[in-house]
């Protein structure tokens, strides 16, 4: 029997379909796909499904001709959603694609995968929720100790590709990046910025400790501190800044795009964060950055790239991938004495590189 790549190197696509609607790091951790795919298939028109709140990621794309956002709707089952994936497997199956490649492996996308009716659907065999069955085509990638960036790679190598280090570029435009210079003006060298928040419980790390961290930074280096997050952590920055007290603090809460948002720690000299989509779109901006692992594996989903740090929970769940827990011994565990060990030489450099 043929493989993949020899069927699809025999008769190239000419349209093909991504479906990877979310979340904020699964998208980023997708997107090396595309330049590979391009590679591929220089003539391809090639779509990407993605939720609404996400496609700001993908629009104006060289590599890239088409965004096909996806009403998700909220958190679960709900009326909305289901409208959305109906309009949107009617839409897919008007389309006519030859290939659609599922990076989600979740029923839902499953779902719309049948839909587009491509003669060829590409999707990972251990996909969950059943729809590995919804595939013409299934890529062998190991989940277990295998990033999910590389797993990517893996399908774009399955379809043909010689994929070497992926690319993560993003379309940061001009203004983006005006708009993050002018904001970071008023705070001294070097930065430090400080994302809180996580919609896991167990993923964040206590504010009492970011605080900790941003005290050294300003009591060492004279670092300037600003905080980031979505609207929903508002709480969590209020909580930070109270128990800074004095300590200047510019709060960004709410008040970004995901662009500016990249282009905001692509300024930084230190991204401090919890394991969380704007982590992962930090590090793509190749910003340098520091992630908090409580409860999750960063050989899994870590930040990707050379510029990229973790400090990890080493008690004796970990990593348990629970969403809630009674216990949190992995927020104590994860002190502030450790992660300002990985912050430290981090904004030392930043300060000899400006000197």
């Amino acid at each position: 029997m043929a493989s993949l790549s020899e069927i699809l190197g025999r008769r190239p696509p000419g349209k093909v379909c991504i479906i990877k609607p979310s979340s904020l790091g699964d998208v980023v951790h997708s997107v090396p796909i595309l330049p590979e795919l391009r590679r591929l298939w220089p003539e391809a028109h090639l779509s990407w499904v993605v939720a609404g709140p996400f496609r700001s990621l993908l629009e104006g794309r060289d590599d890239l001709d088409r965004v096909i956002p996806y009403d998700k709707g909220p958190s679960g089952v709900s009326a909305r959603g289901l409208r959305g994936l109906t309009n949107l497997c009617r839409a897919l199956a008007r389309e006519r694609f030859d290939l659609t490649i599922d990076l989600q492996g979740l029923l839902r996308s499953g779902l719309m995968t049948a839909a587009t009716r491509a003669p060829i659907r590409v999707g990972l065999a251990d996909a969950r929720e059943g729809a590995r069955y919804f595939y013409t085509h299934r890529v062998d990638a190991p989940r277990a100790g295998v990033h999910a960036v590389d797993r990517v790679m893996l399908v774009a190598e399955a379809l043909g590709g010689h994929p070497s280090t992926p690319e993560f570029s993003l379309p940061i435009r001009p203004d983006d990046h005006d708009w993050a210079e002018r904001t970071l003006a008023a705070l001294p060298a070097p930065r430090l910025v400080l994302n809180v928040g996580s919609r896991w419980l167990t993923k964040r790390w206590p504010v009492g400790q970011f605080a900790e961290v941003a005290r050294r930074a300003v009591a060492e280096f004279g670092a300037g501190i600003a905080a980031v997050g979505a609207p929903e952590d508002r709480p969590l920055v209020d909580a930070l800044r109270a128990s800074l007290g004095r300590t200047p603090v510019l709060d960004l809460c709410g008040a970004t795009t995901l662009l500016q948002l990249g282009a905001l720690a692509r300024r930084s000299d230190v991204y401090l964060s919890n394991d969380t989509g704007p982590l992962h779109l930090a590090a793509a901006t190749g910003a340098s950055v520091v992630g908090i692992y409580t409860c999750t594996d960063p050989k899994l989903t870590g930040p990707y790239g050379p510029n990229a740090a973790v400090v990890r929970s080493c008690v004796w769940c970990a990593p348990s991938f629970v969403k809630t827990c009674d216990r949190l011994e992995c927020h104590a565990e994860v002190s502030p004495d450790r992660v300002w060990a990985a912050v430290r030489p981090r904004l030392s450099r930043a300060v000899g590189s400006a000197a």
